[in-house]
């Protein structure tokens, strides 16, 4: 599957705690999932912010969106909104557990708003 995205990056430089391979794990899995998701001419964004003595993470896409009634399993271990993708797109349904559980082990969390075929906004929360 071939996309054209646009890609924006908003925010300002930040420090957090935790080891350069955790941050970028978190940061790959949130965005591959953004563009995954996302539909043809669709747009993933970045944004980075400081909020007292956190760091805030956002990740939005204007793809597929989560149905209202999966938004609290979206970052369950192995659960694929749409099962039938799970041949085109491939993956496993680990992304955004792995996200929440590196979050939660940095002393952070995550969020998820979410609107079918309008798009997913993910924040993450995490210690500076």
């Amino acid at each position: 599957m071939c996309l054209n995205l646009k890609r924006k990056r908003n925010g300002t430089d930040c420090k957090v705690k935790g080891t350069k391979s955790l941050i970028e794990e978190l940061v790959y899995n949130l965005v591959e999932n953004a563009i995954k998701y996302n539909v043809d001419g669709g747009k993933v964004t970045v944004d980075v912010s400081e909020e007292d003595s956190r760091v805030c993470l956002k990740v939005s896409d204007t793809g597929i969106g989560i149905p209202e009634k999966y938004i609290g399993r979206g970052v369950a271990r192995f659960f694929r909104v749409d099962k039938s993708r799970s041949k085109a797109t491939g993956g496993t349904g680990l992304g955004l557990a792995i996200v929440k559980h590196t979050a939660e082990y940095l002393g952070g969390g995550v969020s998820v708003k979410s609107k079918e075929n309008e798009g997913t906004q993910i924040t993450v929360i995490l210690a500076k």
